[in-house]
């Protein structure tokens, strides 16, 4: 299957040369809309396209508000912060995620708490979730969530969108609401997928999206807070630019802020991506169709969208039937010259994070060792 796997993805990519896991398109106005910021000079933090590309997004995603970052890391990190994450609060998500969505906590000066996660959706499982809740915290007189074991608030919940698959955050939101936890979705991963008609990182307080180079839309670089509540809208985009008093000339601060802010020339790219948003998630859903198609012969399954969402297929998930199996098909691929990944390794078994608080996490473990992302961008 493996060398038959190969050639299949050398068909629909028409090429004998390295093929990547996901490669970014531009075949729209994107030249043009950078050649104008760079004809304008306003090539750093500010500019036109800042402001259109977050209306755009605002737009796109049904959102009140949009807060154009640096990448999706300090989108995230800002979220969490603005919401009210501080030093000693601990904050539920996933093992099964990249690095940053728990970096992100810790840059807060908060611990997070992992959670396991469903086969189907590869997001925080709620039955989990509820289980830890109802065993282990305590909703007390000041009407907080606290872990009763650590004696430390529970603030923040984050489910991610893995792969570009819709988590549960309908029932985790529920979960939420009941211990007084705030819901903040780490959809990077997700920018034009759905939950029964409405888009992921809409759910919660606040969402975030990215922006990297492999994503469906790029700028290069850069990320996005979404939000409904003008109050932290504000307060995100005031700690994202350093935290400056707007004025012609003078620089005065008033809080410790972060330079988070995105790039005009960044921006522009974004804009130009963003007119095929739609166009690129069709694509993309028509090329996992037929890479399931052709694994039905081998009765090997990917990871697919639940009934009532819509995913993006960001990256296409291969579930192979074991660990041994998915180390041979990762070595062959690649040596190969198609590029294949595992899933990221679990969080709670790195160095850092191998003491943070867990429920069992079995799922999780049968998961990541068997995932293998085959490539996903869109055939020219």
């Amino acid at each position: 299957m493996f060398s038959d796997f190969v050639q299949f993805v050398r068909e629909i990519y028409n090429s004998e040369d390295f093929i990547s896991l996901h490669a970014p398109i531009f075949s729209g106005k994107e030249r043009e809309y950078v050649m104008d910021t760079i004809n304008s000079t306003f090539v750093s933090s500010v500019g036109e396209y800042v402001t259109k590309f977050e209306k755009e997004i605002a737009m796109y995603t049904g959102s009140r508000y949009a807060i154009a970052t640096v990448s999706g890391t300090a989108a995230l990190h800002l979220a969490l912060l603005t919401s009210g994450l501080r030093p000693g609060d601990e904050g539920l998500t996933q093992s099964l995620t990249f690095v940053a969505t728990c970096n992100a906590i810790s840059y807060c000066g908060a611990a997070p708490i992992f959670i396991d996660v469903e086969r189907d959706t590869l997001g925080i499982s709620p039955d989990s979730l509820e289980s830890f809740l109802e065993r282990k915290t305590e909703v007390r007189d000041d009407g907080k969530c606290w872990n009763i074991e650590s004696n430390k608030r529970i603030f923040a919940c984050v489910p991610v969108h893995n792969f570009g698959h819709p988590s549960n955050v309908t029932a985790i939101l529920k979960l939420c609401k009941k211990y007084n936890i705030v819901m903040i979705e780490d959809a990077a991963e997700s920018l034009g997928s759905l939950l029964d008609g409405k888009h992921t990182g809409t759910f919660g307080s606040m969402g975030v999206f990215s922006f990297n180079g492999n994503k469906i839309v790029t700028t290069g670089g850069g990320g996005m807070i979404v939000t409904d509540d003008e109050n932290l809208a504000k307060i995100a985009k005031h700690k994202s630019t350093t935290a400056k008093i707007p004025h012609p000339w003078l620089f005065i601060h008033d809080e410790l802020g972060y330079n988070y802010r995105l790039p005009n020339i960044n921006a522009a790219l974004g804009c130009a991506q963003l007119e095929y948003i739609e166009h690129f998630v069709n694509r993309k859903r028509i090329l996992s169709d037929r890479y399931q198609d052709w694994f039905d012969k081998y009765n090997y399954e990917l990871v697919r969208e639940k009934t009532g969402s819509r995913a993006n297929y960001w990256f296409n998930a291969l579930l192979t039937k074991n660990q041994t199996e998915r180390d041979s098909f990762l070595e062959f691929t690649n040596n190969a010259g198609v590029m294949t990944r595992p899933a990221w390794t679990p969080m709670h078994t790195l160095n850092m994070y191998s003491r943070c608080s867990r429920t069992e996490l079995s799922m999780t473990e049968w998961l990541e060792e068997r995932i293998v992302n085959i490539p996903s961008g869109i055939p020219s």
